[in-house]
């Protein structure tokens, strides 16, 4: 795959790197909520022990996909990789780790898969009410 040199706000993407290590107490974290309306968070524990039908989920996201809504992922352990679509409709690559928060904006194909490692990724999945599926 070619190296494909974006920044994020070309890809409309927001990003900020918080300490996952504190995300319950993390004021950072709580004004982003705030500003941004976000009411939501649920646990998502992606590692084969703790979820049902594991090959089966990462296949799901890694099948390419469009939400109507923003799609908002918190990663409090592991690594993985979010492939997006570029304005010129190329994959672009993008790595997130611990720490990283990323927000895909509405509308833009993406996919998601972990890292060659394949360690477990937890992230803390943020949304609006309006989203019912992660």
């Amino acid at each position: 795959m070619a190296m494909l040199l974006v920044s994020s706000a070309e890809l409309g993407l927001l990003y900020w790197k918080l300490n996952p290590n504190n995300y319950d107490n993390d004021e950072e974290l709580t004004k982003i909520r705030e500003t941004k309306g976000y009411n939501y968070m649920e646990l998502l524990d992606l590692c084969p022990e703790k979820v049902e039908n594991y090959e089966e989920k990462l296949k799901n996201f890694y099948t390419e996909h469009i939400h109507q809504d923003e799609e908002i992922r918190y990663f409090l352990e592991g690594s993985g990789y979010f492939d997006v679509r570029d304005k010129d409709d190329r994959w672009v690559r993008i790595l997130v780790k611990a720490g990283d928060l990323t927000i895909l904006p509405a509308g833009i194909y993406h996919r998601f898969t972990l890292d060659q490692s394949n360690c477990e990724v937890n992230g803390v999945v943020q949304r609006q009410a309006s989203v019912d599926n992660i």
